[in-house]
């Protein structure tokens, strides 16, 4: 059978149109059938249509094609029709599937609801990863998460049921991992309400995260926009070792490219060294070219793939891949729009920050570094985990360090915690003796959630306001996005770095060539990292998380209770009259980088993501006024006193003044978050004036807006302006006259 499908996989590509007429029995068809994952037996991966599509495209541009390409034009809504041009030209597209986080699923569910439709049109799911606050340990704040998001977890749970969502519990894990644990596959297009989302290119999809608006169009049924990406190609040569990990990849790419290097385009990694990187490696580097502003990035299908596959229970996909591996790499001959090369044999370990994860700094020279730039040399945290490095491979890798450690008679300096990635983790790293170890060495196990990395952090050792030093193996460190606090320098790298500064307990250590003082006054020096990719023996599942949606949820109740604050159903927006806006006041004009944290904060106020009269509070209260150089204080023009600029805004809206703000260059950059995007519209706002915007809050120019005669209206709610307009409005207080919204 294998062999058969092999032969139909390469005609198809060689004949384009012409393979339609093989005629392949139902009987073969039908045994060719695998299913999405064990969840969704009745949904199966469509490399058939996967490859015709990519046939027709191939002979209309009579090119070579990338492995973005082929998966990305695999998946058009009309491949003979499209017009197709890299960078230029916006394509309708067909995801296989759509994946929501808890905080933005809340607003997705209600738009979803909104639409009057009775069930999702593409499988989907939700995942309860956001909400969980790290405070003590895992299944202590676990506990609490539920007590205090019960209303929103149980709307969630009911709201999936009823609409034919999977629902993934509090404690399951981080969207991520369980999206590359259950549900990623080579070839598949998923899109998630996360910028992270691209975690899934690990496993060779093309995995793209969006906002809410855009999740709900693909559950409705409706093709999905997205600008024709460019394609910038990362050749890998080399090989992998010693202290230099996957991290390491993405941290020197983030430093050549910058936070906006990668903006609309896919970051396609190929090359001899890629066979070098594991599967969970792989996903680490996608995962952290959401900071570069990509599109997403993949990798192409290989055996590390395979195996990670085999091992999580998918063989069967495996071997599908293995049947129509021609669509799951690229073209020989094909062209990339910009071209990196990585010798991975000469690539050193390093440290990006503090404050923008472009700052790249080999270990070896950070210590230097901070003492010039007056950072805090002490490491105050050290934080292992997340969705970008909290693989079975990862927390290995941090074990051998924390064993030698162990051996010498130390502990971490610094305080030192560890996020599972998911309940797999958990209980596989349990089991085989792996959270002992970290907790020997001084470790606090976290719940299997977001926790520090978003924010959801209830740190203590530090007063707010307070310089000090925290290194993670997260993926984002923008001021105060980890707790709160401004003057936290905070330092991403990879795992094992992490773990060995936590222990020496300052920036100025080259675990390379630096040693270590034992309480007997013995120097040692740290050996070499080492961890398996994979379990020896099977990952234990743990417990089990996952809600499986009836067949039919037509009868389950959804409560949203009138009085809640942390839930409220969507009420229109008005209609644009189809008339200029004129004489419209600027609210603030922002300074500097304005990401979606600075213009809706996560931490705290993810509770009130259900809710968007309520979230609107944060509006902008990070962003700094360029009059004064303050945070959230902005002049009332109407009265002339200073306030918050979420109250100057409801002043203005309750007077009847429609406002904008003006930005700088990526606004927006960051986690995908729709309500930075909602609350200014909410609050009477009416143009987003920048330079440029980062991808996602890009994708916000147009907002669906479902109304109760059941017609859709999409909604202009930011316009990019040109530099001459840029100036124009310099020159004066007010816009006298713009076209600011366009259907």
């Amino acid at each position: 059978m294998a062999s058969y499908f092999i032969t139909v996989s390469r005609l198809r590509l060689l004949l384009g149109d012409g393979a339609r007429r093989l005629h392949v029995s139902a009987a073969l068809g039908a045994k060719a059938e695998v299913a999405m994952s064990r969840f969704e037996p009745s949904s199966t991966i469509g490399y058939n249509k996967l490859l015709d599509n990519i046939s027709i495209v191939r002979r209309r541009l009579n090119r070579p094609l990338t492995l973005s390409e082929k998966i990305v034009y695999g998946h058009l809504d009309d491949p003979s029709g499209q017009e197709i041009v890299r960078g230029r030209t916006y394509l309708r597209l067909r995801p296989d599937r759509v994946a929501m986080q808890d905080a933005t699923a809340q607003m997705a569910m209600l738009q979803f609801i909104s639409s009057g439709l009775p069930r999702v049109a593409v499988p989907s799911t939700i995942h309860c990863d956001h909400l969980i606050e790290a405070q003590v340990g895992g299944a202590q704040d676990l506990q609490r998460a539920k007590e205090v998001n019960q209303e929103v977890y149980n709307f969630l749970a009911t709201a999936s049921a009823r609409y034919g969502v999977g629902f993934w519990k509090p404690g399951s894990g981080i969207i991520h991992q369980i999206i590359l644990e259950n549900y990623a596959y080579p070839g598949v297009m998923l899109i998630g309400t996360d910028s992270h989302t691209p975690n899934g290119g690990g496993l060779g999809g093309i995995c793209i995260g969006v906002g809410g608006a855009d999740a709900v169009d693909v559950m409705a049924g409706i093709p999905w926009e997205l600008k024709c990406p460019s394609v910038i190609g990362v050749k890998l040569t080399g090989t992998l070792s010693g202290w230099t990990s996957p991290k390491d990849v993405i941290l020197k790419v983030a430093g050549i490219l910058t936070v906006k290097g990668g903006t609309g385009a896919i970051m396609e990694y190929h090359g001899p060294g890629v066979n070098s990187i594991s599967c969970t490696g792989m996903a680490t580097i996608c995962n952290m070219g959401a900071e570069i502003g990509a599109t997403t990035s993949v990798f192409p299908y290989n055996y590390r793939m395979k195996t990670y596959l085999e091992k999580t229970g998918r063989k069967e996909i495996a071997d599908l891949a293995d049947e129509h591996k021609e669509c799951l790499v690229p073209d020989p001959g094909c062209q990339y729009d910009q071209l990196i090369e990585i010798n991975l044999s000469e690539l050193k370990p390093h440290i990006n920050g503090p404050f923008t994860p472009d700052l790249a700094h080999p270990v070896s020279e950070v210590g230097a570094a901070a003492q010039q730039n007056g950072w805090p040399l002490e490491v105050k945290v050290g934080l292992i985990g997340s969705c970008t490095n909290s693989s079975y491979e990862d927390m290995g890798r941090a074990v051998s360090l924390a064993r030698q450690a162990l051996q010498w008679g130390l502990k971490c300096k610094a305080q030192f915690t560890i996020t599972p990635g998911s309940e797999q983790i958990r209980a596989t790293i349990e089991r085989d003796g792996y959270a002992k170890v970290l907790r020997d060495v001084g470790g606090v196990v976290l719940a299997n959630a977001c926790g520090p990395c978003i924010g959801q952090w209830d740190r203590r050792d530090v007063k707010k306001g307070e310089k000090n030093t925290i290194v993670t193996s997260f993926n984002r460190n923008f001021t105060a996005r980890n707790d709160a606090n401004p003057a936290t320098h905070a330092f991403v790298t990879s795992p094992e770095i992490v773990t060995a500064l936590a222990i020496a307990g300052t920036l100025n250590f080259n675990p390379e060539t630096d040693f270590l003082t034992a309480p007997n006054g013995e120097k040692f020096k740290l050996e070499l990292p080492t961890g398996d990719e994979l379990p020896a023996r099977d990952f234990d599942p743990g417990e089990d998380t996952y809600q499986q949606p009836p067949a039919d949820g037509g009868s389950v109740w959804v409560e949203v209770n009138p009085q809640s604050n942390r839930l409220q159903l969507l009420e229109p927006f008005q209609r644009w009259d189809g008339k200029d806006l004129e004489d419209m006041q600027v609210l603030i004009k922002v300074k500097g980088k304005c990401t979606t944290d600075h213009i809706s904060a996560a931490g705290p106020w993810l509770k009130f993501r259900g809710h968007l009269d309520n979230i609107s509070n944060n509006l902008l209260i990070g962003a700094v006024n360029v009059e004064n150089s303050a945070i959230n204080k902005i002049k009332n023009q109407l009265t002339g006193e200073y306030g918050g600029v979420p109250d100057v805004a409801r002043v203005y809206k309750a007077n009847g003044i429609q406002w904008v703000v003006v930005g700088d260059e990526n606004y927006g950059e960051g986690s995908s978050r729709e309500h930075a995007a909602l609350e200014p519209r909410h609050l009477g706002g009416r143009a987003i004036i920048t330079k440029s915007f980062a991808r996602i809050h890009g994708t916000y120019t147009r907002v669906c807006v479902w109304h109760a005669d059941g017609s859709l209206e999409k909604i202009q709610l930011n316009h990019t302006f040109n530099e001459t307009q840029i100036e124009w409005f310099k020159a004066g207080s007010a816009l006298n006259r713009m076209k600011a919204l366009q259907k």
